[in-house]
C-alpha cells in the first residue's frame, strides 16, 4: 500500500479551499490523503473556521477517511507534510484594492499581478514566502511546494533563487485556456494540446493541436467571425483585431491586454471604478456572499458561485500536478520551472511558464529554443522588471524598489513610478516597512 499524504494548504481559510478539496476526494484512487492541514493568520481565523467546517462536511460526504486540521500555527501544519500549498495574500483583499486604485491615481494600470499593484503585492508577499521555505527546509526537507499565491512566476523565481525548497509554481489560466478552446471547437478538452512560450500572465500559444494535428490556422480564421465571438473571447478576454492576430500568428493571454492596448485597458479600468468599482471591490462582495453559502449547514460540496471567484479548474491543475508528482506519471503540465536553457532567448536562471513533464522527481520543461522576436522582446523586458522586483524585496533597498518599480513595463515615467512607489509604501506600512533608504 502507498504512503499516505499529509496536506498543508497555507491561506486554507481562502475561498479558494473548497475548489483544492474537490480535487483531493475526485482523485480518492490515486492520492492517499490521510491528512488536511488548513493554516491561516489570527485576522483570517472566521473564515478558516467556516472553511474548515465545509471541509469537513465534504469529506464526511466522500465517505474518506481524511483528518481534516484547523490551525493558526504554521509550523505544526508544515511538519513533515509532503506537500505544501501556498495560495495566501498578504494584506487581504483590501490591500488588493489599494494596489488597484492607486496606479490609477497616475494613469497608470491597476491589476493584481502587473503593473505596480503587482509590484507591490510582490513585495508584501516575498518575505513572507522565504519565511515558510525556511519552515519547510527545517520542518519538512522533503516536501513540495506547490505555489498558487501571485504574482506566482516572481514568487516561483524568488523561492528557486533564494531556498532549497522543491517547488513548482501554478496558474489556472493555461488550463483555462485549454478548456476554452474545446468549448470552442465542441470537443472533449483532453484531445486538446497547446504550446505555450513565455512567463506568467505573460505567455504566448504558439501552437494548438486536437488530436495532434495542428489547429492554430483554424482557430485564428475564427477570430473575424460573429458566430464565435463569445467563446474567442473566453480564450484571451478579448476578441482583437484580426489583423493583429494573424500578424502576430499565435494566441495571447488574457493579461496581454495590458500590454497591448493599455491606452484601452487604462480607461476601462477607470470607469469601472466608477460604475461597479476595482476588481478587488467586486471579489470583496462576491467573497461576502460565497462565505455566506459556506456557512450553510447543509452545503456539503463545492458551490457552484465560486467559478465566479476567478478561479475556475484550480483544483484540476493543482491536485492533478500533486497526483503526477506522487504517481509518478510523467505526464505534461504548464507550469512555472525554472528556464535553464529552455527558452534560449531568455535567461537560464529565470524562472518560466513552459509546458513540462512531471513525475516522481519535479518538472522537466520541454525543450522550446528562441522565442520569436515578435514576443521575445516583451517576454525579456516583465523578466527584468520581475528580476529588480526580487531584488527589492530581499535587500529591502528603497532605491532597488524604485529601479524595480521604474522597469515594469505599464510605468512609463519616471516621476510617476516615484510618486506610485512612495503611496504604496505608506498604504502598505505594515508589510512594506521594511523598505529603507
Amino acid at each position: 500500500m502507498s504512503k499516505t499524504l499529509k496536506i498543508a494548504v497555507i491561506g486554507g481559510g481562502s475561498s479558494y479551499t473548497p475548489e483544492l478539496v474537490e480535487g483531493i476526494l475526485n482523485r480518492k484512487d490515486e492520492l492517499p490523503v490521510s491528512e488536511l492541514w488548513l493554516v491561516d493568520i489570527e485576522d483570517g481565523r472566521r473564515k478558516l473556521e467556516i472553511v474548515e467546517a465545509l471541509t469537513k462536511r465534504m469529506v464526511k460526504k466522500s465517505g474518506l477517511n481524511i483528518k481534516v486540521f484547523a490551525t493558526l500555527n504554521r509550523r505544526e501544519a508544515i511538519n513533515a507534510a509532503d506537500f505544501v500549498i501556498t495560495q495566501f495574500r498578504v494584506g487581504g483583499l483590501k490591500a488588493r484594492e489599494k494596489d488597484e486604485l492607486i496606479p490609477l491615481k497616475y494613469d497608470v494600470i491597476g491589476q493584481e499581478t502587473t503593473g505596480p499593484g503587482g509590484f507591490a503585492k510582490a513585495m508584501r508577499t516575498i518575505p513572507v514566502i522565504l519565511d515558510i521555505c525556511r519552515e519547510i527546509e527545517d520542518l519538512a526537507p522533503n516536501a513540495w511546494l506547490v505555489n498558487f499565491t501571485n504574482p506566482a512566476g516572481i514568487i516561483t523565481e524568488a523561492v528557486k533563487t533564494h531556498s532549497k525548497v522543491k517547488v513548482l509554481g501554478l496558474c489556472n489560466v493555461p488550463l483555462c485556456t485549454k478548456m476554452d478552446i474545446a468549448k470552442l471547437l465542441k470537443v472533449d478538452s483532453k484531445r486538446v494540446e497547446a504550446d505555450f512560450v513565455g512567463l506568467n500572465h505573460m505567455n504566448y500559444i504558439t501552437n494548438v493541436y486536437l488530436d495532434g494535428h495542428s489547429i492554430l490556422d483554424e482557430i485564428i480564421k475564427k477570430y473575424n467571425k460573429p458566430e464565435y465571438r463569445e467563446q474567442v473571447e473566453a480564450i484571451s478576454d478579448i476578441v482583437w483585431d484580426i489583423d493583429f492576430i494573424k500578424s502576430l500568428g499565435m494566441l495571447t493571454s488574457p493579461y496581454h491586454r495590458y500590454y497591448y492596448i493599455t491606452k484601452t485597458m487604462l480607461e476601462e479600468e477607470k470607469e469601472s471604478v466608477r460604475t461597479n468599482g476595482s476588481r478587488a471591490m467586486q471579489v470583496q462582495r462576491l467573497e461576502k456572499s460565497l462565505f455566506e453559502l459556506y456557512k450553510d449547514e447543509n452545503l456539503n460540496v463545492k458551490p457552484k458561485e465560486l467559478e465566479g471567484r476567478g478561479g475556475a479548474y484550480y483544483s484540476d491543475a493543482a491536485i492533478s500536478l500533486i497526483s503526477a508528482i506522487h504517481n509518478d506519471k510523467n505526464e505534461i503540465h504548464t507550469i512555472n520551472v525554472l528556464n535553464n536553457g529552455t527558452i534560449t532567448n531568455v535567461a537560464s536562471d529565470a524562472v518560466i511558464e513552459a509546458n513540462c513533464i512531471v513525475g516522481r522527481n519535479g518538472a522537466e520543461p520541454i525543450h522550446i529554443g528562441a522565442a520569436h522576436t515578435k514576443i521575445a522582446g516583451l517576454i525579456n523586458y516583465v523578466k527584468s522588471y520581475e528580476k529588480l522586483t526580487i531584488k527589492a524585496a530581499v535587500s529591502g533597498s528603497y532605491h532597488d524598489a524604485l529601479m524595480a518599480i521604474n522597469a515594469n513595463p505599464l510605468v512609463n515615467e519616471y516621476a510617476d513610478a516615484k510618486a506610485i512607489l512612495d503611496e504604496l509604501l505608506i498604504a502598505h506600512k505594515p508589510y512594506l516597512d521594511y523598505v529603507k533608504e
